[in-house]
């Protein structure tokens, strides 16, 4: 229904951004796959010690209504309000949905990111957001003009106070450079995949550098299995008296990465909190970041 043409013409608990009117955090817990397990695992990350949560109103991978009982759950109990926490979520274009779509499909674009956002809003329980991010582009390697209409829907979001930041998630550098030459809105975040093979996302990373984008890798561990084993990392980790992925985690904010955790286990989430306090040496992040190649 939608053509999809290109466009034509820290430190430890906080990362304080000037730019922006809301603290920004430096480390999230992201709830993907999740499922049943979610409500508790959100309350459980909380509990822990995480104070931002990622989510997405994109059922096939996540469960955002979960997520808003485990917060549900957090807030009864006293362990943390809502000025406390800083709560991502995604818009999600249909191709990327199940049958269980959480907007008319028939609709505009501009009123899928709408009818998107209140969904999420009450699934999370709450009447703002704090960042409202993108989940993809619609194309592969093209920023289209369906992009900007969602973009700019997400705009109106953000003036309307629904949302604080905007990001764009699982992005390309050309889709960016293409954005950017539009003459549209920089994002506050990129949100991608992090491989240590294509140097930690080199490339996306110097363009935030540049444009002064909060750059938040995921699956850093997941993704980077065989880096784990590494002797270099194993041999730092000994020193260090950490954990492999701690290491990893470490080394991501050295380069200038917030980074997402999604584990279910309570002891790597005190593990993952523990290595905001971890500082490596310079020789050391740049022999890791060196690893890629």
């Amino acid at each position: 229904m939608h053509s999809g043409r290109p466009l034509s013409s820290t430190k430890h608990e906080r990362i304080v951004c000037m730019a922006f009117p809301t603290r920004i955090p430096d480390f999230f817990y992201g709830t993907a796959w999740k499922e049943d397990r979610t409500a508790a695992l959100t309350e459980l990350a909380l509990r822990i010690g995480f104070r931002a949560i990622d989510t997405a109103n994109q059922r096939r991978h996540y469960f955002e209504e979960g997520v808003g009982h485990g917060l549900a759950a957090a807030y009864n109990a006293g362990l943390v309000t809502r000025d406390d926490l800083f709560l991502q979520t995604k818009f999600t274009y249909q191709r990327g949905q199940d049958h269980r779509v959480p907007y008319d499909p028939n609709a505009s674009l501009a009123v899928q990111v709408a009818q998107s956002m209140a969904s999420s809003l009450e699934h999370l329980g709450t009447d703002h957001v704090d960042s409202y991010v993108l989940h993809g582009p619609s194309s592969n390697n093209e920023w289209t003009e369906d992009d900007a209409e969602v973009w700019e829907a997400m705009k109106k979001e953000r003036d309307t106070e629904r949302t604080r930041l905007l990001g764009v998630s699982n992005i390309s550098l050309p889709h960016l450079q293409q954005l950017k030459s539009s003459g549209a809105e920089t994002p506050a975040f990129v949100q991608n995949r992090c491989y240590a093979r294509l140097g930690w996302d080199r490339a996306i990373r110097q363009f935030c550098n540049q444009h002064k984008i909060i750059y938040q890798g995921f699956s850093l561990l997941t993704a980077n299995q065989q880096l784990l084993q590494h002797p270099l990392i194993a041999s730092l980790a000994a020193s260090l008296g950490a954990t492999p992925a701690q290491i990893v985690f470490s080394f991501a904010r050295s380069i200038g990465i917030v980074p997402l955790t999604g584990t279910s286990n309570a002891e790597h989430m005190k593990d993952d909190l523990a290595s905001r306090s971890l500082e490596l040496p310079a020789d050391a992040i740049r022999a890791i970041e060196s690893l890629a190649g």
